[in-house]
């Protein structure tokens, strides 16, 4: 198949409603402009974040606590969807060591 073609069948496989698909994270800035409710959700979670900083790190590593179920819970993550969630959010713990705002994006991508 020529390149040509797999451009529009990637973005067809990336455009759909479910935050399941692997997709949805592509169209997260697209959702930051058109929905207002977003902005305010992520603000939320990028002030736990960010003023908790030691603490969810801590939570990662301990795989749960406090402040990561408040993060949890202002992004929307799904409650039985959490456990698998910190195990990826512990194997990328370096990327988050130095990164906070890929902790708020990976939280809001988990929430949906």
């Amino acid at each position: 198949m020529r390149p040509a073609l797999l451009i529009p069948l990637i973005l067809i496989a990336a455009c759909t409603t479910d935050p399941n698909n692997p997709g949805m994270p592509v169209f997260t800035p697209l959702t930051a402009m058109t929905d207002p409710g977003y902005a305010q959700k992520r603000g939320q979670v990028e002030i736990i974040v960010k003023s908790e900083y030691d603490a969810i790190r801590r939570d990662i590593d301990a795989g749960g606590g406090p402040v990561l179920t408040s993060a949890m819970d202002a992004a929307g993550v799904p409650l039985q969807d959490r456990p698998t969630r910190v195990i990826q959010l512990q194997s990328d713990r370096g990327l988050f060591d130095v990164n906070p705002g890929a902790l708020v994006t990976a939280l809001m991508v988990y929430g949906g």
